[in-house]
């Protein structure tokens, strides 16, 4: 089915449309039947399914990457569609606009995207409040599914006090997410990627670490990192993992690189991280590293031109522990998480 309109839904501009099928999803799934019609096409229930990760159990290893649910308003609808896990975000303490339109490009050729949203969301209260009644809606009790909360700092931060943006969005967040994910690696907020150095990255992490426990409750807290890393920038997360104490990775973001594309130049030129086909080699060559320089020490999410279940199967090969779609869901539709499960059925 969605092989049908895609063609039609890729002559308009990505982002309205991103719009439109969102409330669109919205409204089937508020039609009588249609959320039950929706978890009869695409999920895939089966225990062989289930995995556990620090101290949290998934019903499946597929999950909604950031960016797509940036403001929690899909959480239901996306369940419905047989993902396992769902990373709202990346929500900042203030609402934001992100960059000027246009933001978002189709590399069709390449199965690609370019963004440079710059964190458009509604704010940390916003997102929280939104969670918070999807926990007590009905919904929420048979779907079962995990949520993340991908967190940044606001553009008018300066680096130099980023840490008070991820404090806030942490302790609003804490009572409604089950993880957390810092993200540092967008290449669409000036001058972010620059707290993946070193010292930086520990005192938001240390610092969050320290205030990780509210009457007994503690949150996994991800890293989410960037697919143009040297190799001694990742030996330096894995001791920064290490010495945080912190759940694990999340690798990867989107790039800056832009070899071996197809696209035309015009496209190729736009700013803004790359995601899709290009980028599944690169994210999958990074889990690898750091599963293999870490001794598996650490849970690894793998996220990064997820296009089919043997992309998947790669991820999950390489050392990642559960895998995220979002470009690969845009090109290929709800049908992807369906495959990619019954592959791993198949495989078990």
């Amino acid at each position: 089915m969605y092989s049908l309109i895609k063609p039609i839904l890729f002559k308009y501009d990505p982002e309205k449309v991103h719009h439109f099928v969102t409330d669109g999803l919205r409204f089937f799934n508020k039609v009588p039947g249609g959320a039950a019609l929706s978890r009869g096409m695409w999920q895939v229930d089966d225990k062989r399914l289930e995995r556990e990760l620090f101290g949290l159990k998934f019903k499946n290893p597929v999950g909604l990457a950031a960016g797509f649910d940036k403001n929690g308003v899909m959480i239901k609808e996306m369940a419905n569609l047989g993902f396992g896990f769902i990373e709202t975000g990346t929500v900042t303490p203030l609402p934001q606009p992100g960059n000027p339109q246009p933001r978002m490009f189709r590399l069709v050729p390449d199965s690609a995207l370019i963004n440079r949203m710059g964190f458009n969301n509604d704010g940390m209260d916003a997102v929280a409040e939104r969670i918070a009644a999807y926990r007590q809606s009905s919904a929420a009790k048979s779907q079962r599914v995990i949520i993340g909360g991908n967190i940044g700092k606001n553009k008018v931060t300066p680096n130099e006090e980023a840490v008070s943006d991820y404090i806030k969005c942490f302790d609003r967040l804490f009572d409604v997410v089950d993880y957390f994910v810092v993200n540092v690696s967008s290449p669409n907020t000036p001058g972010l990627r620059a707290l993946q150095e070193k010292e930086p990255l520990m005192n938001i992490l240390n610092t969050l670490q320290q205030r990780n426990n509210k009457n007994g409750v503690s949150r996994p807290i991800l890293l989410k990192i960037a697919p143009d890393l040297t190799d001694d920038q990742l030996n330096d997360i894995v001791e920064i993992v290490q010495g945080s104490k912190i759940a694990g990775v999340i690798a990867t973001n989107t790039t800056i690189s832009r070899e071996g594309l197809q696209s035309a130049e015009s496209l190729k030129g736009e700013t803004g991280g790359l995601s899709g086909k290009p980028l599944t080699k690169r994210s999958t060559e990074v889990i690898a590293y750091l599963h293999k320089k870490s001794n598996g020490a650490f849970p690894i999410i793998g996220v990064g031109g997820i296009h089919s279940a043997e992309d998947a199967q790669e991820k999950l090969q390489a050392g990642a522990s559960l895998v995220q779609l979002y470009t690969g869901f845009i090109y290929e539709g709800p049908a992807l998480i369906t495959r990619i499960c019954k592959e791993l059925v198949n495989q078990s």
